[in-house]
């Protein structure tokens, strides 16, 4: 473009017989310096090119960069939200088995509460020195003391202990589920008879002899009484005083609601602990 500029501005000052050879001079000089600026603009052109096509070429290599880690991240993405899912999907089931378990445990609770009642009320004419109806770990416990139940080491049964025993019969024949456990206490003050070798013996044979009349006169079946003995080794009170001694020669019957569902959902529910996230 300049080398054309400057062919027609000779051309100009040869045909114009007026230019002076200042001018003329003049004119050449500034055609020169425009050469010079349209050669650096030319290279600096030519440097704006390169580093155009490094950037674009640097471009083009990190768009594949970032195309392959946004390839990996969505692969990611997914596997992490499948676990998530998953791990969703067991808390939903365990917070289902919690409120199952939940209500379960409500019900147990309003059964043994129920039969609490139900045996307090059969009992109601019997003074607290001679038995009690408590809680116990989930269990009714029916407390009957020596003085109502037995003669002094002996397992046979009292006439008023024998009408305790009939009223509370009533009631566990009307809730076939009621387990049974009866379990009999001695002071510390060691027994040595003909029938009975020490406090062991004593003590066992004292819960059989109510287990025979629940089973022989009232028809309860063996299959839901256990019967243990424990001699002097669980005293409610401390030994070496006679009122202690009395309160600690004793027969508990304990009464529990059948569990068996209750234990499969807890045994159950063990095997479904979701892993941590």
């Amino acid at each position: 473009m300049f080398q054309k500029l400057s062919i027609i501005a000779i051309g100009l000052l040869v045909i114009s017989s007026c230019v002076s050879k200042k001018k003329w001079i003049e004119a050449n000089t500034k055609i020169a310096n425009l050469e010079t600026r349209e050669a650096d603009c030319e290279k600096h052109a030519a440097l704006l090119t390169d580093s155009l096509t490094k950037v674009l070429e640097d471009f083009k290599a990190f768009t594949i960069m970032a195309d392959k880690d946004r390839i990996a991240l969505l692969a990611q993405l997914d596997q992490k939200s499948a676990a998530l899912s998953e791990k969703d999907e067991a808390l939903r089931s365990r917070a289902n088995r919690l409120r199952e378990l939940q209500s379960r445990i409500d019900n147990q609770s309003m059964l043994v509460q129920n039969l609490r009642k139900s045996v307090t009320d059969a009992l109601v004419n019997f003074n607290s020195d001679e038995l009690t109806v408590s809680m116990k770990e989930g269990q009714v416990q029916v407390t009957l003391s020596d003085d109502l139940l037995f003669e002094s080491a002996s397992s046979k049964i009292d006439p008023k202990g024998k009408k305790a025993i009939g009223k509370l019969a009533v009631v566990l024949k009307n809730d076939p589920s009621i387990r049974i456990t009866i379990v009999g206490h001695t002071d510390s003050i060691p027994i040595k008879t003909t029938r009975y070798k020490d406090n062991w013996d004593l003590s066992v044979d004292r819960a059989a002899s109510i287990v025979r009349v629940l089973t022989e006169e009232y028809g309860i079946p063996g299959d839901r009484i256990q019967a243990t003995g424990k001699s002097s080794y669980f005293p409610l009170e401390d030994n070496k005083t006679k009122e202690g001694r009395a309160k600690n020669r004793r027969t508990e019957i304990l009464l529990t609601p059948k569990l068996d569902e209750l234990l499969k959902l807890l045994e159950s529910d063990g095997s479904t602990e979701p892993s941590e996230l």
